[in-house]
């Protein structure tokens, strides 16, 4: 059964860090990509990032550039986000997703709170 969890969301204060994690399970992700995604309270659900399986080249939300990293532990099976500089308007649920042969996967989302 394919899955992800995410987990490491929490309540920071503005400037500060957060990782989450994104465990996946039934697929693997040295052979898939996994991003992830946000949703405010009152928005749509937006990109943030997305790391390619071929050479862990990442795309970020102009958003976020510059501010955050997204990398992957195959090992693991776990993809992150390391979040640095966190703003307000970051507070959001975070998921991560994959798309597995032709089928959308999302976990189940992390709660994050960003306090000025």
């Amino acid at each position: 059964q394919r899955q992800l969890v995410e987990s490491g969301g929490g309540l920071a204060q503005s400037g500060g860090s957060l990782r989450l994690s994104c465990a996946a399970s039934g697929f693997s992700v040295e052979y898939y990509g996994v991003g992830w995604f946000r949703q405010a309270p009152g928005k749509g659900r937006e990109g943030v990032s997305c790391i390619a399986v071929t050479d862990d080249s990442a795309v970020y939300a102009d958003s976020v550039k510059d501010r955050w990293m997204i990398s992957r532990d195959t090992a693991k099976n776990t993809v992150y986000l390391q979040m640095n500089s966190l703003k307000p308007e970051d507070t959001a649920v975070y998921y991560c997703h994959a798309h597995v042969q032709l089928q959308d996967y999302w976990g189940q989302g992390t709660q994050v709170t960003v306090s000025s």
